[in-house]
């Protein structure tokens, strides 16, 4: 049994190469593999602890019988012994049996679960893995704005989980620099250590953290308040006592400084202060955008007025009397006047769901992004997810969504880009970008050979629980996750030329397993199918691929 337990995990890891590919927190569906290898884990400890636990029944039951017979001995040992057969059996005993109990003592029943664990081991997530996953968590409590009291219970929006260790989170957070987490974390930490909760580290340790990491962001007195704390703990402890004189140095010169300076001057530092206040947690490279970013991902700042919402309508197409679709029409839903967003319902259902997962599970690879210096492709830190691609050949449901996309946008898909499916890991976003190729990035996509993105298909493959927008953030749109809905906006004028406003991120998943498709069409193909005009052109450009321009008037166009 636990030799086929472990050719199992070689099989099966032998077959499906992405046991090779570590990055297991950027993708929920992955991640998933890691629970079923806990439970055979779990089954082969529980069949070590049978085997052990049988092993000492049989020494259990041989101490008992001795037991007894050495007090009935003991009570006249000549005439026990004198019994022939008696003593036959004390020669047998000592000479044969108390040999093969100590075999029996000595055999080692844990061969088959250390193999097991031996061969996953080399499966199991990475140091990398453990920060990304931690990281994702902090990156969430901003993105959110979450309680950290409300983390470490366990508690997030319509879910209850194990509480985290906060000492663990506070400690990578430091290893990184991040002292503004480090002192939530560590803080938290603390708090419930004095409320009584079994730690592995003392308050000793979790101050000497908190201690720094609060003197790193400028605030002696509060550093000087947790070093002596410390100190009542640990009087003997090194670092404390020299930090105790360093802090209580710099804090005397400070005030000293403060108590001889101008008032104009001590205004100015009152309002730096108050800045400096503001900023906490805030990075040195934090953009206006992304603040934007994090509003929209919450819900809030999106900015439809009621007058352009009174615009927006639910409608059944037959995209312009297409034959598939005079007698079933599609669900079509406005989600957006500029850019115009179109979410379509319905489009896939959970069967063709479902065979899309099991084809592209396979076969994630860590999501990678183009380096706009470089041309080369690199996974980034804002990009947290892993995707496969999926050529129409390989299955006639890959087949069916293709061709359901072109009926549907009137654009031709031979030369679009084979379907990416994607799923996001803990906490996956894709921060704001560009489907379509630059000014400055002329070589974009020019490996294709199809010129650039004119519009993107974007399919929801799962229902999300909380979090995982998709939203734009030049134009305060956010559009939710819906299983099984389409939604498709085009990322070029009918001119050729981009249009900025398409700029959109993927919002982090809060919780749930988000699960999309991508389908990127390109301009060459769509000549006739498209009407190119120069009213949206800067400069007077016309044909986007070719040279042609048609009178032909598409879908969405």
């Amino acid at each position: 049994m636990e030799l086929r337990s472990v050719w199992c995990v070689v099989m099966t890891c032998l077959f499906h190469t992405s046991c090779a590919d570590k990055d297991f927190f950027t993708s929920i569906g992955q991640m998933t593999d890691l629970l079923y290898t806990e439970k055979d884990l779990v089954t082969s400890l529980k069949d070590y602890i049978r085997a052990e636990e049988g092993k000492l029944e049989q020494v259990k039951k041989w101490a008992e019988s001795l037991d007894l017979l050495s007090a009935t001995a003991s009570q006249d040992p000549e005439g026990f012994l004198g019994h022939p057969v008696n003593a036959f059996k004390l020669m047998k005993r000592l000479n044969t049996e108390w040999g093969e109990l100590e075999s029996l003592v000595l055999k080692d029943v844990s061969d088959g679960f250390i193999s097991n664990l031996t061969i996953q081991r080399q499966y199991f997530p990475s140091d990398d893995d453990q920060v990304g996953a931690a990281k994702a968590l902090m990156r969430l409590q901003d993105t959110y704005r979450l309680d950290t009291n409300s983390i470490s219970t366990g508690e997030l929006p319509g879910k209850r989980s194990f509480k985290p260790d906060c000492f663990e989170l506070g400690k990578i957070a430091y290893s990184d620099a991040d002292y503004y987490h480090t002192e939530l974390w560590m803080e938290q930490a603390l708090k419930q250590l004095d409320e009584g909760e079994q730690s592995t580290v003392d308050s000793v340790t979790i101050l000497d953290y908190l201690s720094y990491s609060i003197y790193q962001q400028g605030e002696l007195e509060r550093a000087l308040d947790y070093t002596k704390r410390l100190l009542k703990l640990d009087s003997s402890h090194q670092r404390a006592n020299g930090n105790l004189k360093y802090f209580e140095y710099q804090l005397a010169k400070q005030q000293k400084a403060e108590a001889e300076e101008a008032p104009n001057d001590k205004a100015k530092r009152e309002r730096e202060k108050r800045e400096a206040s503001d900023k906490k947690g805030i990075p040195a490279d934090y953009l206006p955008e992304r603040r934007k970013y994090e509003q929209l991902c919450r819900g809030e700042g999106i900015k439809m007025t009621p007058r352009r919402q009174s615009r927006l309508f639910c409608r059944y197409s037959d995209n312009n009397g297409h034959p598939l679709y005079l007698l079933g029409p599609v669900k079509q839903e406005d989600e957006w006047d500029r850019p115009r967003i179109v979410r379509y319902h319905e489009f896939l259902s959970d069967s063709e769901i479902q065979k899309v997962k099991e084809l592209a599970k396979p076969r994630l690879r860590r999501a990678t992004i183009s380096n706009p210096v470089t041309g080369v492709l690199e996974t980034a830190h804002y990009r947290i997810s892993k995707s496969a691609w999926l050529a129409a050949y390989e299955d006639p449901v890959v087949d069916k969504i293709n061709q359901r996309i072109e009926d549907i946008t009137g654009l031709n898909v031979k030369t679009a880009e084979e379907l990416q499916v994607a799923n996001y890991g803990v906490g996956g976003q894709y921060e704001p970008h560009f489907d379509f190729g630059r000014k400055d990035e002329p070589d974009a996509f020019k490996e294709l050979g199809t010129g650039n993105r004119i519009a993107t298909w974007l399919i929801y493959m799962s229902d999300v629980s909380s979090g995982g927008a998709t939203v734009f953030t030049d134009v305060g749109a956010a559009v939710w996750p819906k299983k099984g809905t389409a939604v498709f906006w085009y990322n070029l004028f009918a001119s050729g030329e981009g249009d900025y406003s398409t700029r959109h991120a993927a919002c982090p998943v809060l919780v749930g397993n988000k699960w999309v498709s991508n389908k990127w069409i390109h301009e060459r193909g769509q000549e006739f199918r498209r009407r190119c005009t120069l009213k949206d052109a800067s400069v007077p450009v016309c044909a986007f691929y070719h040279g042609f321009c048609t009178l032909q008037t598409a879908h969405l166009s």
